[in-house]
Parts: structure tokens; C-alpha cells; sequence
């Protein structure tokens, strides 16, 4: 199984995705993560082994130079980009509209938060699954519910082990 994953930002945001993606690993045998972030943390989720692709988006620098991002064909790559591969199923777990937005350049099923528990409401209307997870909970369990329900897995007990690839990580 592949899966896109459409978490662009912030730092905090996209360390607390990994747990989810170990999470996965553990309970899908085989199952295999390609990921949009945000091109200033685009190495962070290649520390992650379940990771195989990562699609690095600007969307901060993007705003700023609309234009010259079209002009440039920055913003044509990024969409054949997205196109090259087949997904089995894209998550989007930033639960923004700016991230939902970007699940329409891909063909493949789309799950997300509800409108009641997405950051932005209105984003749940571009996914196919719009899957309910209890506010007021730490981010990495709220991203792990997420990842669980729309994997159809349970839930591990216990904390999130982050799976980090630590011989990446050792200067």
C-alpha cells in the first residue's frame, strides 16, 4: 500500500506526524509513505524509514511571488510531481484548506478530519473521508487517530515512538 501524506508545515507539526507513520508501519505490513511538506523541512520526514518519497512544496515563498512561481513553472512541476506516482490513498493531517487544496492534484481517495475537528472546517469538504477525532488532545494523538481510522488499523496503547532512523541522525 502507498500513501500520500500532505502535512506541510509548521516544525512542530510535522514532528508530531511521525508516531502515526510508525504506528501505520507496525500494523500494515509493507505500507509505504510519500509526504508534502513544506520545502524548509523537507528532511525531516526522510529521517522517518517508512518514508520513501519526499515532494517538497513552497507554499509560504509561493504567496509571496505568485506570478513569478507560474511564470517560473515551479507550480507546474510540483503538480507532475504529485502525478507520477499511484496512491492507494492521500491523508491529508494538516486539516487546512492550503492543504486540502493540495489533495486535488492527486487521484486517489482522500481521507481528512471532519469540519468539527479539522483546524479549518471547510477544508473536510475536499476529502472523501472526513473522519471525526476529539479536540482538546495532544497533537500526536490526534494525528495518530487520524492515521489509525483512515488506515483502518487499532490504535496501538502507549505513547507514539517516533521510529527515527537514528543512524541518519548522528553527525
Amino acid at each position: 500500500m502507498r500513501v500520500l501524506i500532505i502535512k506541510t508545515s509548521s516544525l512542530g507539526d510535522v514532528i508530531h506526524t511521525l508516531p502515526a507513520l510508525t504506528d501505520a508501519a507496525h500494523a500494515i505490513p509493507g505500507i509505504r509513505f510519500d509526504w508534502v511538506v513544506e520545502e524548509g523541512f523537507a528532511e525531516i520526514p526522510s529521517w522517518h524509514p517508512a518514508v520513501d518519497q519526499v515532494i517538497p512544496v513552497a507554499i509560504r515563498r509561493w504567496r509571496k511571488h505568485l506570478w513569478q512561481t507560474v511564470r517560473s513553472g515551479e507550480w507546474k512541476a510540483f503538480k507532475q510531481r504529485l502525478g507520477e506516482r499511484q496512491y492507494d490513498l492521500v491523508i491529508d493531517a494538516q486539516g487546512l484548506v492550503k492543504s486540502a487544496w493540495l489533495t486535488r492534484y492527486v487521484k486517489a481517495p482522500v481521507a481528512g478530519l471532519d469540519r468539527y475537528s479539522a483546524r479549518e472546517g471547510w477544508a473536510s469538504r475536499f476529502y472523501d473521508r472526513r473522519l471525526s477525532v476529539a479536540v482538546g488532545q495532544h497533537a500526536v494523538e490526534r494525528v495518530r487517530q487520524l492515521f489509525a481510522m483512515a488506515l483502518a488499523y487499532d490504535l496501538p496503547e502507549g505513547i507514539g515512538r517516533y521510529g527515527l532512523d537514528l543512524e541518519r541522525l548522528q553527525l
